[in-house]
């Protein structure tokens, strides 16, 4: 399965979307129309650094957000998810049919607005450390002032509060242990804090008049961590909500993987969001354990079929003895563990070590080395591994890249053309 996810604040740049503006030219004017202002000209010139402000740089994410979506629609396969950071959550909800166009891009000038009203604070990513050791440091030294505002990956915390608490803390975390960086975020305010409570309560009511159609694409929000759901009345407080509640990044990401999406692609010129979710991949990712998973293989593969379901509950230090095995039940058992294992294990080993920790334990380090030669040591024995799937026909298994993969799957099954190919998997590079 497959996500699209879109950027939001902190990414603008001049010249941001240059590619897109003249490939379509009807969605431009439609933002020029509502805007008042020339988007290509913003995006492009960024004239009195505009970009830098609120009220401007919001619009113009959301266009050239708007754009890397057309781009999408035409290069690439169907997405399954979609989510969006912040900001880009509202690009993710167009893409899945809540609104039109116009009717995203009016939300998000509102929005912008409000949000730009609100001085006084700013944001900083603390980088290196988990968020408890973030929570604790806050704590530890007063700081009631500063609160998380996006758990971005587990190892990325943003924070948000005033100017005089955030530079009082500055020193702190770069003096903890761990810490790799106390980064200023490019933002005009204390977004997704309490602070942007009375701009979220306007915005409630401005939500409150507007119409939101049925998505036809799951989106994930920022508030729950789950896909919105079809009340739209639910869909309207979480977008008020959002602008005064953490990002739960780290949590959508997690969500999106359970739920059997393996590529996210990121809609946009940004790789921000891409590296977000490697980091989040690469700490759900477990540690690999030789023993456990052994002592599991001795449960599902050599008692299970002996004894049943009742292997799977049981104990990893009990002894087989509560089983009630007689002599032929162990011959049985040794006979499927060299089976399964590929090394030869005879039934008073399986007697003598009676648990499955014990078990384990004595295979992992076995030594029963066959003689050696003149010219080179014998080889430790190997416990073979469970069976691996058959693998994809070249050049599939070439590329590590799931993104490229999926892309590769996509033109052989036909989906997509090897020119739309090529051009997609060129965008990735």
């Amino acid at each position: 399965m497959r996500c699209y996810v879109f950027p939001g604040q902190g990414i603008q740049r001049k010249g941001m979307g240059r590619s897109l503006f003249g490939r379509f030219p009807d969605l431009r004017s439609r933002a020029d129309d509502l805007l008042g202002y020339s988007i290509e000209e913003l995006c492009l010139e960024n004239p009195e650094r505009r970009l830098s402000d609120t009220a401007y740089a919001q619009p113009a994410i959301y266009v050239v957000n708007a754009l890397h979506w057309s781009a999408a629609q035409e290069d690439l396969p169907p997405a399954d998810f979609f989510a969006g950071h912040s900001l880009g959550e509202y690009s993710a909800l167009f893409a899945a049919g809540a609104f039109d166009f116009e009717g995203g891009l009016m939300l998000v000038r509102r929005r912008a607005e409000l949000m730009s009203q609100v001085g006084g604070g700013a944001m900083a990513a603390v980088v290196g450390v988990c968020e408890q050791i973030v929570e604790e440091t806050l704590k530890q030294h007063g700081a009631t002032g500063v609160v998380i505002a996006n758990y971005n990956a587990p190892e990325q915390i943003v924070l948000s509060g005033s100017h005089e608490d955030l530079a009082r803390m500055k020193p702190v975390f770069e003096g903890t242990e761990g810490v790799r960086g106390f980064i200023p975020v490019r933002v005009s305010g204390p977004f997704h804090s309490p602070a942007m409570a009375p701009a979220a309560e306007r915005f409630r009511s401005l939500l409150a008049s507007v119409d939101l159609g049925e998505l036809r694409t799951p989106v994930i929000s920022n508030v729950t961590a789950r896909p919105f759901g079809p009340d739209a009345r639910e869909v309207r407080d979480l977008l008020a909500e959002q602008i005064a509640k953490p990002v739960r990044w780290s949590d959508c990401i997690r969500y999106l993987r359970d739920a059997g999406v393996s590529v996210f692609t990121e809609l946009g010129e940004s790789k921000v969001l891409t590296s977000l979710i490697d980091r989040i991949a690469t700490a759900q990712e477990p540690v690999p354990d030789p023993r456990r998973d052994l002592i599991e293989r001795i449960r599902r593969e050599i008692l299970q079929p002996e004894i049943g379901d009742e292997a799977l509950g049981f104990d990893e230090d009990a002894s087989f003895r509560q089983l009630g095995l007689n002599s032929i039940i162990y011959v049985r058992l040794a006979r499927r563990a060299a089976t399964v294992l590929g090394i030869p294990v005879k039934p008073d080993v399986i007697f003598q070590h009676r648990s499955c920790a014990a078990l384990a334990d004595h295979l992992l380090t076995r030594d029963d080395i066959a003689p050696a030669t003149a010219s080179a040591p014998a080889p430790a024995p190997v416990i073979a591994p469970a069976a691996a799937p058959e693998a994809p026909p070249a050049p599939l298994r070439a590329h590590q890249d799931e993104r490229v993969t999926a892309l590769l799957h996509d033109c052989a099954d036909g989906t997509l053309s090897v020119d739309r190919t090529i051009e997609a998997i060129r965008a990735l590079a």
